[in-house]
């Protein structure tokens, strides 16, 4: 297959419709807009949710709650979740990533101590719970805040 062999599938291109072009045309006069109103006439158009001029449902409903534009995005990975690296491996953010145990859009990655962990390994994250930080150096392992 190339370039110049390649084709739109039958059906897929339509001619654009011709408006306003006399009334053998089919969308002659009105141009399929009907008679007066406000959808016949040029800007017709009105914004989403607007309801004619009675009071939108969206601005009767009141405002409910608080959401902070400044809030940091945290994913938690559990202790036993490490348990899929090798002895003596260096656990990192983009190796967490890598296994699929941190996804997503985040700012910070933090070991949380849910579980156990039965090897020595090196991790380097943005946070550690206190309970964790304790396993993972009983373990035999180290814990280094990036």
């Amino acid at each position: 297959m190339d370039l110049h062999t390649l084709q739109s599938p039958k059906g897929s291109n339509h001619r654009k419709m011709r408006v306003g072009r006399g009334r053998a045309s089919g969308k002659g006069k009105t141009s399929g807009r009907g008679h007066k109103g406000q959808y016949a006439r040029e800007g017709g158009k009105h914004k989403p949710l607007f309801e004619g001029g009675q009071m939108p449902l969206v601005r009767k409903l009141p405002k409910r709650g608080f959401k902070n534009f400044t809030r940091k995005e945290v994913v938690g990975v559990n202790l036993d979740a490490l348990n899929v690296f090798e002895d003596g491996t260096e656990v990192t953010i983009e190796l967490l990533k890598e296994k699929g145990l941190a996804n997503g859009r985040f700012d910070a990655v933090k070991i949380l101590g849910n579980g156990d962990v039965g090897k020595k390994l090196s991790v380097k994250v943005n946070a550690f719970s206190a309970s964790a930080k304790e396993k993972i150096e009983a373990a035999g392992g180290t814990c280094e805040v990036v």
